[in-house]
């Protein structure tokens, strides 16, 4: 039952995030971030979609396991551009999170000290 709550938080939590129209313009610039490196990795490489989405993704979250990589000179210059935009895009990403969150926090803290000062 505990585990079905905290779910149901993060639910919650991710649907008030996508509320918030700064948020779901900077969740839009992840998943066309995403995408174009997916697709990036699958023309240049020929990598699967899969594969070449996972690189993308291991890529910007600088997980980076090196079980897959770019072969190709081009594979390698895209790479490097891509992970630098990509990576740019991620820092603004976990940022804006943790600013939300932090926000909105703060915000039922003094929401809910308000109503015990009534």
């Amino acid at each position: 039952m505990n585990m079905y709550k905290s779910i149901n938080m993060l639910l919650r939590k991710f649907v008030l995030i996508l509320k918030n129209e700064d948020m779901r313009s900077i969740l839009f610039l992840m998943v066309i971030t995403l995408f174009v490196g997916t697709m990036g990795f699958f023309l240049i490489e020929d990598l699967s979609i899969f594969n070449s989405f996972y690189l993308s993704f291991i890529t910007l979250t600088t997980i980076g396991f090196g079980d897959i990589h770019p072969v190709t000179i081009l594979g390698k210059t895209f790479l490097i551009i891509y992970g630098t935009f990509g990576m740019g895009v991620m820092s603004i990403f976990i940022s804006s999170l943790v600013k939300y969150y932090i926000h909105s926090h703060e915000s039922h803290k003094r929401h809910q000290s308000d109503k015990h000062q009534a």
